[in-house]
């Protein structure tokens, strides 16, 4: 019964986002790249912390 309600799920993200691109691509544009500066924002972060780590914890 859970996989079913996943893949319900799964078809109504899929159906918004096509939704989105479909009606309005420059605001989805915009989804896209404030999500990958938020991917990025994270990736950063944990380098700047295992430098912290690597350099025995000083600051």
């Amino acid at each position: 019964m859970a996989v079913q309600w996943k893949k319900l799920g799964l078809f109504v993200v899929v159906v918004f986002a096509l939704y989105v691109i479909i009606t309005d691509p420059a605001k989805a544009a915009d989804y896209v790249q404030i999500g990958f500066e938020g991917v990025s924002s994270a990736a950063q972060s944990i380098g700047d912390f295992m430098t912290w780590v690597a350099n025995g914890g000083k600051d």
